[in-house]
């Protein structure tokens, strides 16, 4: 009972809305108020404000909510063990990518998919390191890829997974001669559609055209991977791509894949919480991730 008390706890403070909340968990708005007004006389302390509509939590409820989703995510570890010592690995493999390696994830997930087929994974792409860190803490993912530069916590396991170097991905005809590579200065010069402002994507190679003194001036901008695929497809446009997407999406036809003279490049991780003991499925995903190699011969420039 307090296991279901706690799941609608959880999910109204997801929600914020109390029939949205009833409605996640499947069951009538008069249940599920019944059992959380149960869990506050349980607790002794008022979790959520009341009126006419859901007002917000209690500061007292705030607190709580971290407890009641760590108390349900060692629930779910702790079934998932015991099913795992009968019929192998089983349950929802959560995770949160960066734009960067929404394509790059492939190569993680398949392997795993593979080794565990009785596992369900699910991919949440187009999120932000410091999104992706905050949902791991609030236990609504399990693992993330992000770019580690910017995370130190001592309650996320960091593990750096492969060196990412970025490429330029041209429609035929801007860019002449036969060589495959290109400098930063004339690949300012193209039509360029980039990763909007903000995203540590485009970040990272306004940082590395500012050291060199230079600046994109993109027309177009996203915080789509399949978008810049798709302008560049129209034969008028080009981009900056990790090497590693091109392993798992094939470029356009006619596109020319250039390696800049002055290397651009970035790390990649692998992000859970630094809980003990570590979900069985979490510890399955990382074996897995350190595992794979995606740097090295992912994809030569093409001339």
């Amino acid at each position: 009972m307090l296991f279901r008390q706690l799941e609608y706890f959880v999910a109204l403070a997801r929600e914020r809305h109390f029939a949205r909340a009833a409605a996640a968990c499947y069951v009538s708005q008069p249940a599920l108020s019944e059992a959380i007004r149960k869990l506050e006389h349980e607790l002794k302390v008022p979790l959520v404000k009341r009126g006419r509509t859901f007002e917000g939590l209690t500061p007292e409820g705030e607190r709580l909510v971290l407890w009641a989703r760590r108390i349900l995510a060692d629930r779910d570890a702790l079934q998932q063990e015991v099913v795992a010592l009968q019929t192998g690995l089983t349950g929802e493999l959560r995770l949160g990518v960066i734009p960067a390696a929404a394509a790059t994830v492939a190569l993680l997930t398949d392997p795993f998919c593979a080794e565990n087929p009785l596992v369900k994974v699910r991919v949440d792409t187009g999120l932000e390191s410091a999104g992706i860190i905050d949902r791991l803490r609030r236990f609504e993912l399990d693992a993330g890829l992000v770019y580690p530069d910017e995370q130190d916590a001592p309650d996320v396991t960091v593990t750096p997974l492969y060196s990412e170097e970025h490429l330029v991905l041209a429609a035929e005809g801007l860019v002449t001669g036969a060589a495959g590579s290109v400098d930063w200065a004339e690949v300012v010069e193209l039509p360029l559609c980039l990763l909007r402002p903000g995203m540590r994507g485009r970040k990272l190679i306004d940082d590395a055209l500012s050291d060199r003194g230079l600046t994109a001036g993109p027309q177009l901008e996203t915080d789509s991977v399949a978008t810049l695929f798709g302008q560049v497809a129209t034969g008028r446009w080009a981009t900056i791509v990790p090497a590693s997407w091109l392993r798992t999406i094939r470029p356009p036809a006619g596109a020319r894949v250039l390696r800049p003279n002055d290397p651009v490049t970035a790390t990649i991780a692998l992000v859970t919480l630094a809980t003990e003991p570590v979900p069985l499925i979490v510890r399955a995903f990382t074996e897995t991730a350190r595992s794979v190699r995606v740097e090295g011969d992912s994809v030569g420039a093409q001339a």
